[in-house]
């Protein structure tokens, strides 16, 4: 059985499980990030569950990582692939299944908005789907939603999210570059976004950015120079002026000429990072970007590559005009996209990943993936498949940093029929 969509108002108190999701709510509101996992145990039995248990996604995407204790047969990790849990998690959709011994396991995907954050394990005796059908799996994955707004809330407070989604130790600028971090998906009816970073526990110079506004999403992509903790803070730097810029109101040129001169004055004459700066109009869909000696962007059109977003590079941002590189001017392309457009950003780690013959992961293998199954596939799936990709190509082991920033452009909504609501 499965149910999509959103789910209709929580019953209230006289309804199909109480109150359940506001006495959750009041319970977490003194806890700590530790104490959600038994918190959620507890009030999952206002919905008739015999036991709870929360798991995150791992950095890679790859394993859902049991939060906190486990009751029964929780096992510690479940992958993402070939398990009822990761379908949940990859679908983002309810199942239920039936047990050998009687009951039922229901999965229920974690989402802050679009962003996946792992999925909630209820099991619960046949009884109950029986009494409430589809009304009771609508009123679970509100409660799993409520589950995934407190684990984000939370998370602000202490480490225990942090470090359930870690396999590893990360280096220490790794550390910094996912501290940083927006999340890595947005989904909305005006556009898509979805990011991956590679190598998860030891990325370094390689990052992203990128802002939802009114009318207009910002994006940027950066390559910093160099490795560890040194590219790491070039990295930051550009981000954070970046950032500043964009607060500020400054426009694609002055954001690339304020992020050259920020990271020349703080992180010497040697240091630079190549970028792509990009701004979407989401009401017309018109792209304006500007490159800082980065790899040219992919446009990919009705499950089609159509091409590279070339435009006249601009220097890596930092060398500013001291006389090593000919002068060049900062030039803004534009280009206009169609409904369902997609436009990828990546670093040259990504199709410089070489297998172990030597083989160039490439430019043409990374535009399949990011066509194939276009239309059945929504952002965060293919990029993680295309990350699944390039770990496979290079054994999982990659020799440089490696990040993507997809974007789609989806169908604008249509206009107010004549003589109905404006």
């Amino acid at each position: 059985m499965v149910t999509e969509g959103q789910p209709p108002v929580a019953p209230g108190p006289d309804g199909l499980g109480g109150d359940c999701l506001g006495e959750l709510l009041d319970a977490t509101l003194g806890s700590a990030p530790h104490e959600l996992p038994d918190l959620v145990r507890d009030h999952a039995r206002s919905l008739g569950a015999l036991s709870a248990c929360v798991y995150l996604v791992g950095l890679q995407a790859q394993d859902l990582n049991r939060f906190g204790p486990g009751e029964g047969e929780d096992p510690d990790s479940l992958p993402v692939d070939a398990t009822l849990a990761g379908m949940c998690f990859r679908r983002s959709q309810v199942y239920d299944a039936h047990r050998d011994d009687g009951l039922e396991d229901v999965w229920v995907p974690l989402l802050d908005g679009a962003d996946r954050l792992g999925v909630l394990h209820l099991v619960v005796p046949p009884a109950v789907l029986g009494a409430g059908g589809e009304a009771w799996l609508r009123l679970a994955r509100r409660f799993g939603t409520l589950v995934a707004a407190l684990v984000v809330t939370k998370s602000a407070y202490g480490d225990a999210v942090v470090a359930t989604r870690r396999r590893h130790e990360p280096s220490l600028a790794a550390e910094v570059q996912w501290g940083i971090l927006p999340p890595l998906t947005f989904v909305s009816d005006r556009v898509n976004v979805a990011g991956a970073l590679e190598p998860a526990y030891e990325v370094a110079g390689d990052s992203l950015d990128y802002a939802v506004g009114p009318g207009r999403t910002q994006l940027a992509a950066f390559d910093a120079v160099g490795h560890g903790l040194a590219s790491a803070r070039i990295s930051v730097m550009a981000v954070f002026a970046y950032r500043h810029a964009r607060r500020c109101g400054l426009d694609l040129e002055a954001t690339a000429r304020r992020i050259d001169e920020v990271v020349r004055d703080t992180c010497g004459p040697e240091a630079f990072s190549t970028a792509v700066l990009a701004e979407l109009d989401t009401d017309q869909g018109r792209l304006r970007w500007v490159n800082a000696g980065h790899p040219e962007p992919l446009l990919v059109r009705q499950g089609r590559f159509v091409g590279t977003l070339a435009v006249s590079p601009w220097r890596p941002l930092g060398l500013g005009d001291d006389g090593l590189l000919p002068p060049s001017e900062l030039v803004v392309g534009e280009v206009a996209l169609e409904p369902g457009d997609r436009v990828l950003f990546y670093t040259d780690g990504v199709v410089e990943a070489r297998s172990a013959d030597g083989e160039l992961f490439g430019v043409e293998r990374l535009a399949d993936l990011v066509t194939r199954d276009q239309d059945e596939l929504p952002v965060a799936a293919t990029m993680r498949r295309a990350v699944g990709a390039i770990l496979g190509h290079q054994h999982g082991k990659l020799d440089d940093d490696a990040s993507l920033l997809l974007v789609e452009w989806p169908a604008p909504p249509a206009p107010p029929a004549p003589g109905g609501p404006a």
